[in-house]
Order: structure tokens, then C-alpha cells, then sequence
């Protein structure tokens, strides 16, 4: 199967990273579709670990790898990905979409800046700038970096759109003032060296397809996150389900061959808005139990993690608007010591007292989850869970088995892979997707 998209099932951090990086071996290409440097991509290879923001996870394993037209870029932050990477001696063979949309520092400011006039309705963003970005490119006043390469297009634009947002920036009561010279100044200098990765990906994408290449594409956030399918206003700004792959490519979706769902064993979310399971209150000592152990905290920003247990009502949902075919499982290790599991099933929605197995985006505030208890298993060193990796699936515990099974049955689709620790090695495949 020539094309795979990965996505995230949850609210994001599930592990794409490592999934992603696990697949890539095979594959001969990877693309990343959506989103900008609010993602944290982690890869943990033998002692070293590498934090991605932008720069698809693949290229840890010296692939070919794209950034999409559906993603927003900081210029600056690619910038120190790549200087990173060649300091390291990795192999950059990047290409960047001209279509792809920059994040200026303004962008950055007035995320600030919307994040306080929200209030309760806030998303609880990392500040980086990308829905001010998303914002521009669906009003029309985007900048891309093909942008860049040209200081004339450059030099119009940013006249406008500095105007503009010095503008919002006053009625923001902020004091900022905008210097138009020195941003033209300082991102021809960014598109000057980005200028040797810029194409036209969307013909290379689909030229690669032709060609019979393994073509990875791989998302960020979660499905939750969704702008369109997600629980708004608490969303990213992009789609982070697998159609977003499509869109965010250039390719037809009748290319896509198959759909991996990445899953955490547990619940985590970085950002405000409702989740039904999290655990809080009298149990709150489990939740830091598990962040701790889980090392919960974002990539991104460093923020801890709310932390849940797994919701299948909200697993299911995203599989539907994604269509996913297989399930990547993480984190099975970090739930090992907990005598008792939890695992929500469907939801009481208050004030109707009305059961439901359907997620309500509209109205998840008022959902209280309905579980099941599972017995959960030992702990074990990484050491010990290494050697069960290398043993296969036969030598996992049984009651994560269990605990297995049951998220099986609820979904109805296969696992492809088990996850029981962060290093490659940690891993057990159970189905192969090239």
C-alpha cells in the first residue's frame, strides 16, 4: 500500500512521533500536511531524543520528507530544525511547499493577545502565532513562502498587512509598534536560505505515487483538535483528520490506501475545554501518578498535561471521520502498577438523563462518562518491557491483553501495533502497512 496517513486519535500527543518514525523505515517518503510549530514530534533513538516541530519525524531515518501547503511555517524555527539536524549529521532531503503559509512575529503577538479577549472561551493555545496565520490565508492577506523569494511580492504584502495589524494591535491597547523595513529585511534573509527546499509539492507527491513510492503522511494534533470535527471552539486551526492529508498534500483522496489511528492507552490534553474522563478531585493523586510517569508534559510548551482515562466513545468518533483502518496503541507501560483501569464506553448526558455512545461535540461539557473496570497489570522496568517487545505479543501480561481486547471489540478494527515503551525497539508490530 503506496500511501498511509497517520493521525492522532485523541486530543493529540499520542505518540505520532515515535509511530511515525517506526514506519518511516520502510517508506521512502514523508510528508507532514497540517499544522505549524505548535506540534511537538518526539523520537527517542538508543539514549538520544529528538523534539521536532515542524520537520516531519521521518527524517530521523535519513527519508525524504515534506512539508505540505497545508502547514503554517516560522521561518526561524524550521531554520534551527535543519541547523539542528546537520550538527547531528543527519541527511536533509527536505522539500517545502511554495503554498505554504508564514508565520510573522505579529502572528505571534495577536495570538496573545485573542487567547486574553476570549476568556472562558479561550483554546488554550501555544502562542506560536498559527491561527492569526490560518486566519490570514482563509481572509486572503497570507504571505507564502514562495513570498519570500520575491521581495517585491513580499514588500506589497507585508504593506498591507502591517497597516492592518498595527491597527488590531491598537484596538488591543497594545503598544507595539510594527517595523515594515526590518521584517521585509529579516525574512528575504529566511527565504533566501530556505530557497534551495522549495517546490511545487503537489506534482512531486503525485509523481512519487505514480512511481509506486511509499509515501507516509503524517498529521499533527489529534482528531479532536479538529476545526471542523473537533470540539470548536477549543480546536487547532487546521484539519487534523486523515482528509486533511488530501488538502494539505495536493493529492485525491482515492490515493489514500490506508488510515493508522494512533492511540494512547490513557487520555491526555494539553489546552481548555471539556474532557468527559479526566481524572480530578479525590483521585487527582492517579493523574499525577500517570503524568509522571508518562513524562505528561507538552513538547510544545511544557505544560502539563490534563490527564484521562481512556474515552472509546471519543476513539470511535474520530475513527468515523477518518476512517481509520488499524490502531497504533502507546503508553502501555506508563499504565503498569494501577491495580484498577477505567475505560469509558459511552456518556450520560445530564439535564436529559439520556445514555449515548455518540460523542456530542456541541455539548460535551454535559456528558459524564459511563465505564467499565479493568484489572490492570505489574509494572516493569524498561529493561524488562524491551525484552518483552523483542518476544512479541505472546509475552505481553495478560490482563493487558485483556485490556486490549476489550478496546478491540468496542471499535471494531485491528491493532497494527503495540507500543510499550518510547525507544524503537520498544515496540511490537502486528501488522505490516508496507
Amino acid at each position: 500500500m503506496p500511501a498511509v496517513v497517520i493521525i492522532g486519535s485523541q486530543w493529540g500527543d499520542e505518540g505520532k512521533g515515535k509511530i511515525t518514525d517506526y514506519y518511516a523505515e520502510k517508506a521512502d517518503i514523508v510528508v507532514r500536511f497540517q499544522g505549524g510549530n505548535n506540534a511537538g514530534h518526539t523520537v527517542v533513538i538508543g539514549e538520544e531524543t529528538y523534539k521536532f516541530h515542524l520537520i516531519p519525524s521521518g527524517t530521523i531515518q535519513n527519508k525524504q520528507v515534506i512539508i505540505g501547503n497545508g502547514c503554517v511555517i516560522d521561518p526561524k524555527v524550521l531554520l534551527q530544525e535543519i541547523e539542528l539536524l546537520k550538527s547531528k549529521n543527519f541527511k536533509i532531503d527536505l522539500k517545502i511547499s511554495s503554498n505554504a503559509h508564514v508565520i510573522f512575529p505579529y502572528h505571534n503577538l495577536l495570538d496573545g493577545l485573542e487567547e486574553k479577549f476570549k476568556g472562558k472561551l479561550s483554546a488554550g493555545t501555544t502562542k506560536r502565532g498559527i491561527g492569526p496565520c490560518y486566519q490570514d490565508k482563509i481572509a486572503r492577506f497570507g504571505i507564502k513562502i514562495f513570498d519570500l523569494l520575491h521581495e517585491d511580492i513580499l514588500r506589497t504584502k507585508l504593506e498591507q498587512n502591517v497597516m492592518l495589524k498595527q491597527k488590531l494591535l491598537e484596538i488591543y491597547k497594545d503598544k507595539t509598534i510594527l517595523n515594515k523595513e526590518k521584517l521585509i529585511h529579516e525574512f528575504l534573509e529566511y527565504g533566501e536560505k530556505l530557497r534551495p527546499y522549495v517546490n511545487e509539492t503537489p506534482y512531486f507527491i503525485n509523481k512519487a505515487l505514480d512511481e509506486h513510492k511509499k509515501i507516509l503522511f503524517e498529521g499533527a494534533q489529534g482528531a479532536l483538535l479538529s476545526i471542523d470535527h473537533g470540539i470548536y471552539p477549543r480546536t487547532t486551526s487546521s484539519n487534523t483528520c486523515s482528509g486533511g492529508a488530501c488538502t494539505g498534500a495536493g493529492v485525491g483522496p482515492t490515493r489514500i490506501n490506508k488510515v493508522i489511528g494512533v492511540m494512547k492507552a490513557y487520555l491526555s490534553r494539553v489546552g481548555t475545554g471539556p474532557v468527559p474522563t479526566e481524572i480530578i478531585g479525590e483521585n487527582e493523586e492517579i493523574a499525577n501518578h500517570i503524568r509522571e510517569k508518562g513524562h505528561e508534559y507538552g513538547t510544545t510548551t511544557g505544560r502539563p498535561r490534563r490527564i484521562g482515562w481512556l474515552d472509546l466513545v471519543a476513539v470511535k468518533y474520530a475513527r468515523m471521520i477518518s476512517n481509520i483502518d488499524a490502531i497504533a496503541i502507546t503508553k502501555l507501560d506508563t499504565l503498569g502498577g494501577l491495580e484498577k483501569l477505567k475505560i469509558c464506553i459511552a456518556y450520560m448526558i445530564e439535564n436529559e438523563k439520556k445514555e449515548t455512545d455518540i460523542m456530542p461535540t456541541n455539548m460535551l461539557e454535559n456528558c459524564e462518562p459511563i465505564y467499565i473496570e479493568m484489572q490492570g497489570w505489574e509494572d516493569k522496568s524498561p529493561d524488562e518491557w524491551n525484552k518483552i517487545a523483542e518476544k512479541g505479543y505472546g509475552a505481553i501480561p495478560e490482563n493487558m491483553k485483556g485490556y486490549l481486547n476489550k478496546i478491540q471489540d468496542y471499535l471494531k478494527i485491528p491493532f497494527c501495533l503495540i507500543s510499550i515503551g518510547p525507544r524503537r525497539a520498544d515496540t511490537i508490530q502486528l501488522q505490516k502497512i508496507f
